[in-house]
């Protein structure tokens, strides 16, 4: 913590990443382009990738400076939510976004986040698909009609203050996520639902900007069955605890 001091910063970026060698310069590239202006650093937490992702992050240190690229590797995988905690142990920000590797988040959305957080005071900024002028590009129907279906069965039971449970693009005021997580006993696909139905139940403070979720560009999705019946085995959860 001594080291995070030291280089303080006002915004932590946590990039939780496995096997995203193809997409992680590019990340790390376009989050430097759209925040020329900001105090800012990139916490990437790397699961153990077998295919040279941690390789990739060195090289872009080597770039971009080991004070504004920080890799805070772990041995495996190990879930999401202790990765976003692992990379907090090493944030200096004030405030914490978090965003996937994989391209599906386009860092040209950053500057509105920020905007809107300073404009309203708000605990938490989170992307939509679901307000004017967001949307999804690269989904086939099926896709878009079972997340569709997905969010209005929770909104539907859960009340949640927010229009898209299941988005991980998210800014956070430090504490607050701090907070969160440790509430939080739910793994992969649920986590991100039940944080905002949390902050929602905690009385927090939400604002919303869309965005347009871009399929990833390389590498291959790591949704599939087994998260689809985990989500509805955590929606039955969280309706039933909070």
């Amino acid at each position: 913590m001594e080291a995070a001091a030291s280089r303080k910063r006002a915004y932590s970026i946590i990039v939780p990443t496995y096997n995203e060698r193809l997409n992680v310069a590019l990340i790390v590239y376009l989050i430097f382009k759209h925040l020329p202006d900001v105090n800012f650093e990139i916490i990437i937490v790397d699961d153990g990738s077998p295919d040279g992702t941690q390789d990739i992050v060195k090289q872009l240190q080597q770039v971009y400076g080991e004070d504004f690229v920080l890799l805070r590797a772990r041995p495996r995988k190990l879930g999401l939510g202790t990765a976003y905690l692992h990379g907090l142990k090493h944030a200096s920000g004030e405030f914490v976004i978090i965003m996937d590797a994989d391209l599906s988040h386009h860092p040209k959305y950053l500057p509105s986040f920020i905007r809107k957080q300073k404009e309203t005071g708000a605990d938490i900024v989170t992307g939509t698909r679901y307000v004017k002028n967001g949307g999804v590009h690269g989904w086939n129907l099926m896709r878009k009609l079972t997340s569709r279906g997905a969010n209005v069965l929770a909104q539907t039971l859960l009340q949640p203050g927010a229009s898209d449970l299941t988005g991980s693009f998210r800014l956070y005021k430090r504490d607050v996520l701090e907070d969160l997580i440790s509430s939080c006993v739910s793994k992969g696909y649920v986590f991100q639902m039940e944080m905002i139905v949390r902050a929602t139940r905690k009385g927090y403070h939400i604002e919303e900007v869309p965005i347009t979720f871009v399929d990833r560009v390389f590498g291959i999705s790591k949704l599939g069955g087994s998260e689809i019946v985990e989500y509805l085995k955590g929606l039955v959860y969280l309706l039933l605890t909070t």
